[in-house]
């Protein structure tokens, strides 16, 4: 670890070093020797202690060795640092107190753009700020008094020198005016109707004139419509059916119902309703066969009864045969 190093790294002006390089260097020149000058850094902490990454510190490490602050001794592999030695040509002097305020001063009266700096030309000094509101009201006020002499100086050039500045005095007055001194009261009213004047008169509107009477039906030839309150055949029973093919149906007509669509519609339906009206034909004679075995049964019970023994009797002998046969 060389402080010395370190110090002289850090004093570099910035028009040498960038901050990444300056970083970079005062790096190496921390993990360097003083009487060797090398170091041995490390890729990580260097690029950590920049804010890089590897790939950006191994190329701030470049750009030193080719400013010639930086030599690269041995090449790093895997596993092995590189070695650097700090300052090859030798060590920059570190700079006093006043060598870096008269660097600082020449920085700041330094143009920020060198190519589009003009020679000769001195800026000038930016205007004092305003430290309370009477310095802004004060220069308020200078601003409008500056404004007031410049508008007058304005309107005097424009004018008569000997005249004040100002509006202008109007027209003189004459005998003669152009706009005559009375106005009329009222529009002229015009020719009355049916006058020879030299102006035409024109008739009125044509909204006073009567309407002429509708015409009706029988006036052209045509048969007059009923009234709305006589009654017609037509009127007193309605006609079902199609109004196009009225008396002669047509092949193919939803009106007249002979539509194939619809004739296949109404067979389904109909098929339907059969399919429907046998079931419950079926489900009727089933309760009433039901009903009438539940009459029988109770009117002849003693019968019902024997049957019953019966059949208990021939199952016992049917039972009794398998078992003599196995």
């Amino acid at each position: 670890m060389s402080i010395q190093l370190m110090i002289a790294a850090a004093y570099l002006p910035p028009d040498v070093l960038s901050q990444s390089q300056k970083l970079a260097l005062m790096k190496i020149a921390d993990s360097a020797d003083d009487e060797t000058r090398l170091a041995r850094p490390g890729l990580t902490r260097l690029a950590a202690w920049v804010g890089v990454t590897d790939k950006r510190a191994i190329t701030v490490v470049t750009e030193l060795i080719a400013k010639g602050l930086v030599e690269r001794v041995e090449t790093g592999k895997a596993g092995r640092a590189a070695v650097y030695r700090v300052f090859p040509l030798g060590v920059p002097p570190t700079p006093t107190t006043p060598e870096l305020k008269a660097a600082a001063e020449a920085r700041k009266a330094a143009p920020r753009n060198p190519r589009k700096a003009r020679s000769g030309v001195v800026r000038s000094a930016p205007a004092k700020p305003a430290m309370t509101y009477q310095d802004v009201e004060a220069r308020e006020a200078e601003r409008q008094q500056e404004a007031g002499k410049a508008q007058a100086e304005a309107g005097f050039q424009a004018g008569n020198p000997e005249e004040e500045a100002g509006f202008h005095g109007g027209n003189p007055e004459a005998s003669d005016g152009r706009v005559p001194p009375v106005e009329p009261d009222e529009f002229h009213g015009g020719n009355p109707l049916g006058s020879s004047g030299e102006t035409p008169s024109f008739p009125g509107s044509s909204s006073v004139l009567p309407f002429p009477p509708t015409p009706t039906a029988d006036a052209v030839g045509e048969p007059a419509p009923a009234p709305a309150d006589a009654l017609t055949p037509d009127r007193e029973a309605p006609q079902k059916g199609c109004a196009r093919h009225r008396g002669r149906p047509a092949a193919s007509c939803r009106g007249c119902g002979t539509n194939p669509r619809a004739g296949r519609e109404r067979e389904r339906e109909g098929a339907k309703a059969a399919e429907h009206q046998a079931h419950g034909r079926f489900w009727d004679e089933w309760h009433e066969d039901a009903a009438s075995r539940r009459q029988r049964v109770e009117e002849h019970r003693e019968s019902v009864d024997a049957a019953r023994r019966a059949a208990r009797e021939a199952v016992r002998e049917s039972k009794a045969r398998r078992q003599q046969k196995t």
